[in-house]
Order: structure tokens, then C-alpha cells, then sequence
């Protein structure tokens, strides 16, 4: 870290405690506005990278102005039950892809807050990079993956094309193959590096892959490539059999092509840790901000806190308005 980057950083904190009405008396007591900065915030990172080193970015800036922070490895789903009853205290990405249910029942329950929605706007769907595309005329539309689909059989896969989903706890559509009767199976990842792991291997071989994927991403930048474009995604998809072109079953749609990333945290926050969370309503990040983090990671190597740290320090315009505004 730069010394005048140190030295801005430095001033800055000042002004914020000042702003924030925090008493300056001897450590351990709890600050005015602050709140309890002894009992730390409680960040759950789960098991793909933007949303790690995005939870190490906002760790650390809530550290810069006082707070305790610590960090705890969640399941990505179970994540929103241990918000409502408090063992953790936020969380930084709510795909609506993947977890709006969960979410949604955590919030009809009661014990957790909307805390407001990034600028980023999501899609989650089977992904095919540009050197597959190039494979077979007519992608990235379904059926014409559907009538390529030898191109992407394994010598275990009976003949079928193979899909590469993510780890099965993203609880992603296991019916859809069936419901569009395709000449698909459907095989898990152990994570998102596993996904990678199944990307790379199929370019250095010049081997078609379809594989699930989100946006944004580091993806985009590095193979190109496009969503498979399944029958537009609606409500009744998911509970309607006779909506859409299969009238005997439901998930005979694709996902949302337009989702939202939003925020949430434990009711408590606000009471315990006010200013805490006022900058966690004010964070906002965008697609950019969200596939550079992923980047970092996936692409340069970088250890996830590391990455969050080289993030806060190229954008510090960014951040201080999220940390110092007065309001």
C-alpha cells in the first residue's frame, strides 16, 4: 500500500469518526454511533470468487473505520436461515437465479432485511464458450445445442451430451433436461474452480463443453462465449405444467435473463452495528466491479483477501462514498 494512499486512509478514518458522533475514550468501549466495535461482524463466504473477495473487500473497509470483523465458510443456501437468527450477520451476493427462494422464505419468516440491490445486473444459465459455438451452426439457441448434442458426449455418458451444472447445493433446475427432451445428462462440479478446471481443459483440447455459468464473471473477458438460449423463463414455468411447450411438466423454460444481486442482513444489524450497516445499504457494486474481483482470483491468482485488497485500492473514489457519506 502506497504511503499516501496510508496517509488519505488515515485522514479519512478520522473524519468518519468524527462524522459518525464516535467517542474517543480508551479501547474497548463502545462507540456512539458505531456501535459494538468489540463483538465482530460476522461475514459467511461461501464457494465461488467474486463473492469471496467481495466479502474480504467489504470486511476490510468495515475495519478500516473500527469495526471487528471475522469471517465463516456457509452453505450458500443455509446462509439466509443464519441470517434470520443472527449467526451471521450479512451476506453480499443474493443471485436471484440461485437463491431467491431462500431468501424469500427468510424474509417471510421474519429476522432478516433487504438491504437493497447492486447495479449489477445477473444471469445464470448453461454457458458455451466462443470456441464451441464456432462448433455447431445455430448455437447458442436450445435446440440447436440439442441436435449437436453427441458433440458433447463422455465416454461414460451412454451417448448423451454432457452438461457440467455447479456443486448440487446451488439447488439449480434438475428437471429441465427432461422437460425440453433432451439428449442431455446432467453432471456436478465440486465448485466453481472445478467449473474452471472443465473450461480450461476443453479449450487447451479443442473439446465442445457446455457448462453452467453466471454473469458477471472473468469469463466474459477470457473465452467470450454466450448463454444458451432456452424458451423465455416465466413464473408459471415453475408451477404451471401446462404453461409452455411441455404440457406434462414444469421447468421447460430457461432462467432469468435479467436477475438481480442483492444484499441482506440479520435485523440486529442495524441496532448493533448502525454504521455498519448504513454502508452496507450504500454499497453498490456493478458488473465490472464484480467480474474484475472474480478476476483477480481466477485469472491473476491472487489469494481472495489479497484481491479484495488491490480492489480497495484502486478504487478508493468508489468506496469513500459508501464509508463517508453523512448521511
Amino acid at each position: 500500500m502506497s504511503r499516501k494512499f496510508t496517509k488519505t486512509l488515515g485522514a479519512m478514518v478520522a473524519g468518519t469518526m468524527l462524522a459518525f458522533g464516535a467517542s474517543t475514550g480508551q479501547a474497548g468501549t463502545t462507540t456512539a454511533a458505531l456501535g459494538d466495535v468489540d463483538d465482530p461482524i460476522i461475514i459467511p463466504v461461501h464457494n465461488w470468487s467474486s463473492q469471496i473477495a467481495m466479502s474480504h473487500a467489504v470486511g476490510q473497509l468495515l475495519e478500516k473505520i473500527g469495526y471487528t470483523v471475522e469471517y465463516t465458510t456457509t452453505d450458500s443456501q443455509a446462509v439466509y436461515e443464519a441470517l434470520r437468527v443472527g449467526d451471521v450477520t450479512l451476506e453480499l451476493e443474493v443471485w436471484e437465479g440461485s437463491f431467491a427462494t431462500a431468501f424469500n422464505a427468510a424474509l417471510d419468516k421474519g429476522g432478516i432485511l433487504d438491504a437493497g440491490t447492486h447495479d449489477a445486473v445477473t444471469r445464470e444459465e448453461w454457458w458455451l464458450p466462443d470456441f464451441t459455438i464456432a462448433k455447431c451452426p445455430g448455437l447458442p439457441d436450445w435446440e440447436a445445442l440439442n441436435a449437436c448434442a453427441e458433440m458433447f458426449a463422455r465416454p461414460d455418458s451412454g451417448g448423451k451430451g454432457v452438461y457440467v451444472d455447479g456443486p448440487v447445493e446451488w439447488l439449480h433446475d434438475l428437471d429441465r433436461i427432461e422437460a425440453l427432451g433432451m439428449n442431455f445428462i446432467q453432471i456436478h462440479a465440486g465448485g466453481a474452480a472445478a467449473l474452471w478446471a472443465e473450461l480450461e481443459s476443453a479449450a487447451a483440447n479443442d473439446e465442445a463443453v457446455v457448462v453452467f455459468n453466471w454473469s458477471p464473471n472473468f469469463t466474459d473477458a477470457l473465452y467470450g462465449g454466450a448463454f444458451v438460449e432456452f424458451p423465455a423463463f416465466h413464473d408459471r414455468c415453475k408451477t404451471d405444467a401446462s404453461w409452455g411447450i411441455n404440457p406434462n411438466m414444469t421447468s421447460d423454460c430457461g432462467s432469468p435473463a435479467g436477475g438481480y444481486l442483492k444484499k441482506a442482513a440479520w435485523d440486529g444489524m442495524p441496532r448493533k452495528w448502525p454504521a455498519a450497516y448504513k454502508a452496507l445499504t450504500r454499497i453498490n457494486f456493478t458488473t465490472n466491479m464484480v467480474g474484475t474481483m472474480a478476476m483477480f482470483v481466477d485469472v491473476d491468482e491472487m489469494e481472495h483477501a489479497d484481491a479484495a485488497a488491490r480492489w480497495i485500492e484502486e478504487n478508493e473514489e468508489v468506496w469513500s462514498a459508501w464509508l463517508y457519506a453523512s448521511q
